[in-house]
C-alpha cells in the first residue's frame, strides 16, 4: 500500500476541518528585536556507561539513588511552582532486591531541581515513580518515557499514556511516597464495547491547560496506507477499572473538491503537536502551502481560524507557546541546511508534495540524530527576513557548550508559567550519525560519566514575569472537528481524481497537472506538474517542469522517482533541478536514513543546496 497520510489531499478545495474566520493578525508587525538570554544547565543523576546490575555503586551515587544510562533522556515542564522541571530517565546498574537501591531501575518519572536547591536528602532531583508496588501500576503502559507533563496542581503528571498520581501530596514533597503513588493508563477505545480491553495504541500526548482535555495522535490503517488522525478530548478518571478514559473526541479531517485550488484556511492536520499556552488553539504540523517546506500552523478551537506560524524553508516540528500566546519557541533544522536542496527555491506550490510529504519530513533527522536547534519566534512568527531569535547563539561552539553543534535538541521544549523561562533537552550526536562519511565530526562527552544527554533552561533576562492565572476550562465542543463515537468509523479521506488539471495561481501564471494511479486504483503513482510563470505574490515566478513516480515499498517506506528542472525568476533567482537520469529517494518515516541515488540541487541568487549524503 502507499503511504497516504491523513494531511495528503489538503490541498483541495473543500475540507471537513474548514473555516471562513479570518485570522487575529495580518502579519505586519515590525519584528521584535534580539534579546539578552542566558542558558544554564540542570543538575542530574549521575550517568552510567555499564549498565550491569550492581554498576550503580555508592561510589557513583553515594546516596543510592540511582544512576541513568549515558542515553536515555526526555525533559517535560515546569511544575506550577517554578522551581522543578519534570523528566524521564532509564535507571541502570541497580543492585538486586532487597538492597533499598534495588527500586532505581527502568523508564521513570523524575522531577529536577531549576532552583539551584536541593530536595532534603541532598539530591538535585527525586525519582516519582521509583518503587510504586505493582498494585498501584496496574494497566500502566509501557511509554512513560514520552512527554512527561505535570498538572497545575502539583499532584499529578502525565507521561506517555499514563498519569502519575500522588493523591494529596505534592508531587515534590516528602509526602509523596512509592506507596501513595499510583500510575494510571490512559485508555482510547475504538469499539462499541462495555469499555474492556486495552484499548488503541495513542501517541504524542499534550495536557491542555486547563488540566482536563488532552490532544494525542493515533495511527490508522487505511485501503491507502498508514493514516494518522488528531484528537482532542477530555480526561475523565475510572474508579472502576483504575484508569482515565477519554470522551469527545473529534478527528481532523479532509477531502478532495472537484477542482484543483488552494484554500489557505483549510485545517489540514498532518500531525498534532499539542496547544498554545491559553489553550485555545492546537498547534500542529501541516500540508506544506509551499513544496517541500513542512511548516507549523495554528487553528483556533473555537472558529476554526488557521495561522502560519513558520515559513522558513527549513524544517519545523516541535513547538511550544508562551503562556500568553505571545511567544513561541519551536525546533528547527534552520541553520543547518539540511532541507536546503528539497524546498530552497520558494514559492513553488505544493502539488507533488500529495506523494512526497511524508518521504521529504523524513530527511529531517539522521536516524536517532537531530538537526533541531531552538529558536524563540513572536506571536505572527516567520515573515520577510525576520526567522527568530535562537536560544543557544551565544558560546564559541567547543565541545560541551551551549551551542555545540554535535548537541542536537528533542522535543519538547516547555514555558515556565511565569513565561520568563524554556526548558528543553539536548542529545549529543553518536556513531553513526556522526563520523565516517557522515559530515558532522563525532566527539567524545565531555562529561566525566560519559553522559550524552542533559537538560537545559533558557532564560529571558529581561523579562518581567507574567501573572500566574488559571485557564478556563475549555469547550467539549470543537465545532470543526467530528465527534468520535468509540466504534464508529473513521470516514475515508476523499478520493482526489485522477486525469488532467489546472491551478491558477492568485496573482498571475498556471500549472498544469497530471495524476495518474496505479493499476489498482489504490494510490497516486505519478504526478506530472508543468509551471507556466506561475506567481502566488507577484513577486517570483516560477516555471519549467516536476514529474515523480511513487513506488511503495511498505506501510512507512515509499521509492520517490524524482524528475525537476524548475526555473525562479523575479525577486528570488534561482533552480531546482535534479540529475539527467533522475533524484530516486528512500527514507522510512520509521528509521529516517536517507539513501538517494542521482541528486538534487537547489540554487537561488547564486547559492547552491545539495542532498546529505547517504545515511548521512
Amino acid at each position: 500500500m502507499a503511504l497516504n497520510f491523513a494531511w495528503n489531499g489538503a490541498l483541495l478545495l473543500s475540507v471537513y476541518a474548514y473555516s471562513d474566520a479570518p485570522s487575529k493578525r495580518d502579519g505586519s508587525a515590525p519584528p521584535p528585536q534580539p534579546e539578552p538570554i542566558e542558558v544554564a544547565e540542570l543538575p542530574l543523576p549521575p550517568a552510567l556507561a555499564n549498565t550491569t546490575e550492581g554498576a550503580c555503586t555508592v561510589e557513583v551515587n553515594p546516596r543510592g539513588t540511582g544512576c541513568i544510562a549515558t542515553s536515555s533522556l526526555n525533559s517535560g515542564n515546569f511544575a506550577s511552582d517554578g522551581l522543578h522541571v519534570a523528566a524521564t530517565a532509564t535507571f541502570v546498574g541497580a543492585p538486586p532486591a532487597p538492597d533499598p537501591a534495588s527500586i532505581y531501575t527502568g523508564v521513570q518519572l523524575l522531577l529536577i531541581k531549576a532552583d539551584g536547591t536541593t530536595f532534603p536528602n541532598g539530591d538535585t532531583w527525586k525519582c516519582i515513580t521509583c518503587g510504586v508496588p505493582a498494585e498501584n501500576r496496574v494497566g500502566a503502559v509501557d511509554d512513560l518515557d514520552q512527554y512527561p507533563q505535570t498538572f497545575s496542581d502539583g499532584t499529578r503528571a502525565m507521561s506517555g499514556s499514563n498519569i502519575i498520581d500522588c493523591g494529596t501530596a505534592l508531587l515534590s514533597s516528602e509526602d509523596c511516597t512509592p506507596n501513595r503513588t499510583s500510575i494510571f493508563p490512559i485508555r482510547f477505545s475504538t469499539t462499541a464495547d462495555d469499555g474492556s480491553g486495552a484499548g488503541t495504541s495513542i501517541r504524542e500526548l499534550r495536557l491542555h491547560p486547563d488540566n482536563v482535555h488532552i490532544t494525542f495522535n493515533s495511527f490508522l490503517d487505511t485501503s491507502s496506507g498508514l493514516a494518522e488522525m488528531a484528537y482532542f478530548g477530555r480526561i475523565k478518571f475510572n474508579a472502576t477499572a483504575s484508569r482515565y478514559d477519554l470522551t469527545n473526541l473529534p478527528p481532523a479531517l479532509v477531502v478532495n473538491g472537484d477542482e484543483l485550488m488552494f484554500n489557505r484556511s483549510a485545517i489540514t492536520v498532518g500531525e498534532l503537536r499539542g496547544l498554545t499556552g491559553t489553550g485555545k488553539e492546537v498547534v500542529y504540523v501541516g500540508f506544506p502551502w509551499e513544496s517541500c517546506n513542512v511548516d507549523i500552523f495554528a487553528a483556533d478551537l473555537a472558529t476554526g481560524a488557521v495561522r502560519r506560524i513558520t515559513a522558513h524553508p527549513e524544517y519545523a516540528d516541535p513547538i511550544a507557546v508562551s503562556p500568553n500566546d505571545e511567544w513561541q519557541v519551536v525546533l528547527d533544522t534552520r541553520g543547518s541546511g539540511r532541507m536546503m536542496f528539497l524546498a530552497g527555491l520558494r514559492s513553488v506550490p505544493p502539488i507533488t508534495d500529495l506523494v512526497t510529504v511524508g518521504s521529504v519530513s523524513s530527511v529531517r533527522n539522521n536516524g536517532v540524530r537531530r538537526f533541531f536547534e531552538p529558536y524563540l519566534l513572536d506571536y505572527e512568527g516567520d515573515r520577510g527576513d525576520y526567522f527568530g531569535q535562537k536560544l543557544n547563539a551565544a558560546g564559541d561552539g567547543a565541545a560541551g557548550s551551549i551551542n555545540d553543534p554535535n548537541w542536537n535538541t528533542g522535543a519538547d521544549p516547555r514555558w515556565s508559567m511565569d513565561g520568563t523561562r524554556v526548558a528543553y533537552y539536548q542529545m549529543l550526536a553518536l556513531p553513526p550519525a556522526c563520523g565516517g562519511s557522515n559530515p558532522l565530526a563525532c566527539e567524545t562527552s565531555p562529561y566525566s560519566d560519559l553522559r550524552a544527554e542533559r537538560v537545559m533552561v533558557a532564560t529571558f533576562t529581561s523579562r518581567k514575569p507574567l501573572p500566574v492565572e488559571p485557564v478556563s476550562e475549555a469547550s467539549d465542543e470543537v465545532p470543526w472537528g467530528l465527534k468520535y463515537t468509540p466504534g464508529m468509523e473513521i470516514p475515508a479521506a476523499p478520493k482526489l481524481p485522477g486525469g488532467e488539471f489546472t491551478l491558477r495561481a492568485a496573482t498571475s501564471g498556471y500549472a498544469n497537472v497530471s495524476i495518474a494511479y496505479d493499476p489498482t486504483d489504490a494510490y497516486i503513482e505519478t504526478i506530472a506538474v508543468t509551471y507556466h510563470d506561475y506567481s502566488e505574490d507577484g513577486l517570483s515566478f516560477v516555471s519549467g517542469r516536476e514529474n515523480i513516480t511513487v513506488t511503495p515499498i511498505n506501510a512507512t517506506l515509499n521509492r520517490l522517482d524524482w524528475f525537476a528542472d524548475i526555473v525562479s525568476t523575479g525577486a528570488m533567482n534561482g533552480t531546482k533541478l535534479t540529475s539527467p537520469d533522475g533524484f530516486h529517494m528512500a527514507d522510512d518515516l520509521n528509521g529516517n536514513i536517507f539513501e538517494a541515488n542521482g541528486t538534487m540541487v537547489s540554487t537561488v541568487d547564486g547559492v547552491s543546496w545539495s542532498q546529505p549524503c547517504n545515511a548521512c
